[in-house]
């Protein structure tokens, strides 16, 4: 009998925030470090070719928070 796992559903964090709760649900999501995520949002949104504000905003009214 194989047991079905639920596929992963990507939230807002409510516990591991510091703006909004993107990159504490991204983190979350990926299995990753969210201060590893953080600093990967910071050092792109230095970069001239990403547009991490507009994105991270756009994930902000996308993303829903967890329940």
């Amino acid at each position: 009998m194989e047991i079905m796992n639920e596929p992963k559903k990507l939230f807002r964090s409510r516990t591991n925030r510091m703006l909004a709760g993107v990159c504490g649900g991204l983190a979350e999501y990926f299995n990753i470090d969210p201060t590893l995520m953080r600093v990967i949002t910071i050092v792109l949104a230095f970069t001239p070719f990403v547009p991490v504000i507009i994105i991270y905003l756009l994930l902000w009214l996308l993303i829903p928070e967890r329940v």
